[in-house]
Protein backbone atom coordinates (compact mmCIF):
# COMPACT_ATOMS: atom_id res chain seq x y z
CA UNK A 1 0.00 0.00 0.00
CA UNK A 2 1.22 3.70 -0.47
CA UNK A 3 -0.86 7.15 0.09
CA UNK A 4 -0.97 9.92 -1.74
CA UNK A 5 -2.08 13.36 -0.80
CA UNK A 6 -2.33 15.95 -3.29
CA UNK A 7 -2.82 20.03 -3.55
CA UNK A 8 -5.92 21.52 -5.60
CA UNK A 9 -6.53 19.82 -8.95
CA UNK A 10 -7.61 21.61 -12.17
CA UNK A 11 -8.36 20.97 -15.81
CA UNK A 12 -10.58 20.04 -17.90
CA UNK A 13 -13.96 18.44 -17.59
CA UNK A 14 -13.38 19.04 -13.80
CA UNK A 15 -17.25 19.44 -11.97
CA UNK A 16 -18.07 23.31 -12.10
CA UNK A 17 -18.67 23.26 -8.49
CA UNK A 18 -14.73 23.97 -7.73
CA UNK A 19 -12.99 27.04 -7.98
CA UNK A 20 -11.44 27.19 -11.54
CA UNK A 21 -14.08 25.70 -13.22
CA UNK A 22 -16.74 27.70 -11.54
CA UNK A 23 -15.09 30.49 -12.34
CA UNK A 24 -14.48 29.52 -15.86
CA UNK A 25 -17.80 29.01 -16.54
CA UNK A 26 -19.53 31.74 -14.70
CA UNK A 27 -16.91 34.57 -16.72
CA UNK A 28 -17.91 32.53 -20.26
CA UNK A 29 -21.73 32.66 -19.34
CA UNK A 30 -21.60 36.45 -18.53
CA UNK A 31 -21.73 36.44 -14.91
CA UNK A 32 -19.55 37.34 -11.58
CA UNK A 33 -17.94 34.98 -9.62
CA UNK A 34 -17.83 34.90 -6.21
CA UNK A 35 -14.20 35.60 -4.27
CA UNK A 36 -14.15 35.42 -0.57
CA UNK A 37 -12.95 37.31 1.98
CA UNK A 38 -10.25 39.47 0.68
CA UNK A 39 -9.09 36.47 -1.95
CA UNK A 40 -5.83 36.28 0.42
CA UNK A 41 -6.31 32.36 1.06
CA UNK A 42 -3.09 30.26 -0.71
CA UNK A 43 -3.71 27.67 -2.73
CA UNK A 44 -0.73 25.53 -4.67
CA UNK A 45 -2.53 24.39 -8.19
CA UNK A 46 -1.36 20.91 -9.68
CA UNK A 47 -2.83 20.15 -13.27
CA UNK A 48 -4.19 16.90 -13.03
CA UNK A 49 -2.19 15.02 -16.08
CA UNK A 50 0.42 15.80 -13.46
CA UNK A 51 -1.68 14.23 -10.62
CA UNK A 52 -1.96 11.24 -12.94
CA UNK A 53 1.77 11.33 -13.77
CA UNK A 54 2.34 11.06 -9.85
CA UNK A 55 0.15 8.24 -9.39
CA UNK A 56 1.63 6.43 -11.42
CA UNK A 57 5.11 7.15 -10.26
CA UNK A 58 4.17 6.28 -7.01
CA UNK A 59 2.37 2.68 -7.48
CA UNK A 60 5.46 1.95 -10.20
CA UNK A 61 8.06 2.97 -8.28
CA UNK A 62 7.10 4.20 -4.62
CA UNK A 63 8.01 2.48 -1.25
CA UNK A 64 4.92 0.06 0.11
CA UNK A 65 3.84 1.79 3.43
CA UNK A 66 5.25 5.33 2.19
CA UNK A 67 3.18 8.53 1.71
CA UNK A 68 3.73 11.00 -0.82
CA UNK A 69 2.62 14.42 -0.92
CA UNK A 70 1.89 15.45 -4.62
CA UNK A 71 2.49 19.40 -5.21
CA UNK A 72 1.80 21.75 -8.78
CA UNK A 73 4.68 24.08 -7.82
CA UNK A 74 2.23 26.95 -8.14
CA UNK A 75 0.92 28.87 -5.14
CA UNK A 76 -1.06 31.84 -5.54
CA UNK A 77 -3.58 33.27 -3.51
CA UNK A 78 -7.15 33.16 -4.60
CA UNK A 79 -6.73 37.04 -5.49
CA UNK A 80 -4.64 36.45 -7.72
CA UNK A 81 -5.76 33.22 -9.75
CA UNK A 82 -9.40 35.49 -10.15
CA UNK A 83 -6.91 38.43 -12.16
CA UNK A 84 -5.41 35.50 -13.83
CA UNK A 85 -8.78 33.76 -14.85
CA UNK A 86 -10.30 37.17 -15.52
CA UNK A 87 -7.68 38.29 -18.27
CA UNK A 88 -8.17 34.65 -19.63
CA UNK A 89 -12.00 35.31 -20.35
CA UNK A 90 -11.47 38.81 -21.31
CA UNK A 91 -13.09 40.66 -18.07
CA UNK A 92 -12.41 42.59 -15.65
CA UNK A 93 -12.44 42.99 -11.44
CA UNK A 94 -16.30 44.34 -11.92
CA UNK A 95 -17.36 40.41 -12.74
CA UNK A 96 -16.42 40.14 -9.04
CA UNK A 97 -18.72 39.81 -6.19
CA UNK A 98 -17.12 39.56 -2.85
CA UNK A 99 -18.57 37.47 -0.46
CA UNK A 100 -18.49 36.38 3.29
CA UNK A 101 -15.55 34.02 3.44
CA UNK A 102 -16.48 30.86 5.24
CA UNK A 103 -15.63 29.77 8.67
CA UNK A 104 -13.08 27.62 8.91
CA UNK A 105 -11.51 28.37 5.25
CA UNK A 106 -8.26 27.54 5.31
CA UNK A 107 -5.74 30.41 4.68
CA UNK A 108 -3.43 28.11 3.25
CA UNK A 109 -3.68 24.72 1.23
CA UNK A 110 -0.24 23.27 0.22
CA UNK A 111 1.80 20.21 0.38
CA UNK A 112 5.57 19.92 0.49
CA UNK A 113 6.26 17.48 -2.45
CA UNK A 114 10.05 17.14 -1.31
CA UNK A 115 9.77 13.62 -1.13
CA UNK A 116 8.53 12.52 -4.66
CA UNK A 117 10.62 14.87 -6.21
CA UNK A 118 13.54 13.84 -4.88
CA UNK A 119 13.03 9.81 -4.49
CA UNK A 120 10.82 9.68 -7.61
CA UNK A 121 11.85 12.38 -9.74
CA UNK A 122 8.44 13.95 -10.16
CA UNK A 123 8.43 17.05 -11.47
CA UNK A 124 4.89 18.41 -12.85
CA UNK A 125 4.95 19.36 -16.64
CA UNK A 126 2.72 21.36 -16.93
CA UNK A 127 3.64 25.48 -16.52
CA UNK A 128 0.56 26.80 -14.52
CA UNK A 129 0.06 29.43 -17.13
CA UNK A 130 0.15 27.26 -20.08
CA UNK A 131 -2.73 24.68 -17.98
CA UNK A 132 -4.57 27.48 -16.82
CA UNK A 133 -4.90 29.01 -20.54
CA UNK A 134 -5.36 25.33 -21.88
CA UNK A 135 -8.18 24.56 -19.36
CA UNK A 136 -9.95 27.56 -19.66
CA UNK A 137 -9.60 27.02 -23.75
CA UNK A 138 -11.49 23.47 -23.49
CA UNK A 139 -14.22 25.33 -21.17
CA UNK A 140 -14.93 27.51 -24.19
CA UNK A 141 -14.57 24.97 -26.52
CA UNK A 142 -17.02 22.16 -24.83
CA UNK A 143 -19.43 24.55 -23.43
CA UNK A 144 -22.30 21.04 -24.43
CA UNK A 145 -20.21 19.14 -21.44
CA UNK A 146 -20.37 21.51 -18.86
CA UNK A 147 -23.52 24.09 -19.69
CA UNK A 148 -26.36 21.58 -19.52
CA UNK A 149 -25.51 20.43 -16.03
CA UNK A 150 -27.08 21.47 -12.63
CA UNK A 151 -24.60 23.48 -10.70
CA UNK A 152 -24.59 25.69 -8.11
CA UNK A 153 -23.04 28.96 -8.74
CA UNK A 154 -22.99 30.55 -6.03
CA UNK A 155 -20.42 28.95 -3.99
CA UNK A 156 -16.92 27.81 -4.48
CA UNK A 157 -15.78 24.10 -4.08
CA UNK A 158 -13.43 23.57 -1.56
CA UNK A 159 -10.42 20.97 -1.55
CA UNK A 160 -9.07 19.21 -4.61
Amino acid sequence: MRITRCSNNYGPHQFPEKLIPLFISNLLDGRNVPLYGDGSQIRDWLHVEDHCHAIRLVLEAGRPGEIYNIGGGTELSNKELTGRLLDLCDADWTRVDHVPDRKGHDLRYSVDWTKIREELGYRPRHSFEEGLSRTVAWYRDNRAWWGPQERDRSAIGSGP
